[in-house]
C-alpha cells in the first residue's frame, strides 16, 4: 500500500486539511459526519437525501440484534 499525505493547516481558528484529488468528496458534498477512532479521524459525506445510500442496497447481517432482548417496562406516575 502505498500511503499519500494531506497537508493541515489553519484558516482564522479552524484547522483545515487540503485532500488530494484521489480523496476528495464527489461535487455537491457540503457537509460531512466526522468520528474518532483512536488516533484516526474519518470523514464521511452526509449526503442531501437517502437516494445513493437506499440505491446502495446495504443490509443488515443475518445476525443483527441476535440475542438483544427488550428492556422491562418501566413503572412511572405521572403526578
Amino acid at each position: 500500500m502505498t500511503w499519500q499525505t494531506a497537508r493541515v493547516g489553519k484558516n482564522n481558528r479552524a484547522q483545515v486539511v487540503t485532500i488530494p484529488l484521489a480523496f476528495r468528496f464527489p461535487e455537491g458534498i457540503r457537509d460531512v459526519y466526522i468520528r474518532k477512532d483512536g488516533m484516526d479521524v474519518i470523514l464521511s459525506p452526509r449526503l442531501a437525501d437517502w437516494t445513493l445510500f437506499i440505491e446502495s442496497k446495504v443490509c443488515a447481517s443475518s445476525d443483527f440484534m441476535e440475542g438483544v432482548e427488550d428492556m422491562p417496562i418501566q413503572e412511572r406516575s405521572f403526578t
